[in-house]
């Protein structure tokens, strides 16, 4: 039984240095901060899956949002997965009509911030609430989509495979987080979100320090 314990235990920490690796990876891909898309060759639509892949400004908080709602069940799994995914293309539309982005390109950081601080706080929520959040994130960071397609003159199309790749994660990830049932495994989803929060904290700063 010890040996078990202990192996328990090396497992719960080299699979937090993977997820924490892994964010830091993220953060250190270069990636424009206009949200503009990358092209790929193969029209809008996969510029825009490949832009979500690789931009952590929009994959980081994404993938918080998924760990949210998962360790919120499956209720609450379900409506971000719908409530996300439309609010992020009504979101990206209106940006792309509006032509640019109300708010600064900070509001990244502060989601990595709040998203990462919820999943670290591992507070139960209602399905109500988190369906809220992810509104409200979908909402913000799409218009910064939107408005980057529309400054750089790019097809409105791409928001279509922003939205798809969106949803696919959103599935994948919640699913796999509420179908956790060991206590280290809620644990190392905890500490992820940890990580995602540091992360949000170090943009702000730097982008402040930007502003000043």
């Amino acid at each position: 039984m010890e040996g078990v314990r202990v192996t328990g235990r090396v497992t719960t920490v080299s699979r937090a240095c993977v997820v924490a690796g892994g964010a830091a990876a993220c953060v250190l891909l270069p990636t424009s901060a206009e949200a503009h898309l990358v092209t790929t060759g193969l029209g809008p639509v996969y510029d825009g899956i490949s832009h979500v892949l690789m931009s952590p400004d929009d994959l980081v908080p994404i993938l918080a949002m998924s760990l949210l709602a998962g360790l919120n069940g499956p209720r609450a799994g379900r409506s971000t997965l719908f409530a996300l995914t439309m609010a992020w293309l009504m979101g990206g539309l209106a940006g792309f009509v509006v032509g640019q982005a109300p708010v600064p390109g900070s509001v990244a950081a502060a989601s990595f911030l709040v998203l990462g601080g919820l999943v670290a706080a591992d507070r139960r929520l209602s399905p109500g609430m988190v369906t809220a959040v992810a509104v409200l994130v979908g909402l913000v960071h799409g218009w910064l989509n939107g408005a980057g397609i529309a400054e750089a003159q790019r097809e409105v199309m791409g928001l279509l495979g922003i939205a798809s790749v969106t949803f696919v994660i959103v599935a994948l990830v919640s699913a796999f987080v509420v179908s956790l049932r060991a206590v280290w495994t809620r644990i190392a989803v905890r500490v992820a979100g940890s990580w995602i929060a540091a992360i949000g904290l170090l943009m702000l700063g730097w982008s402040l320090r930007g502003n000043a």
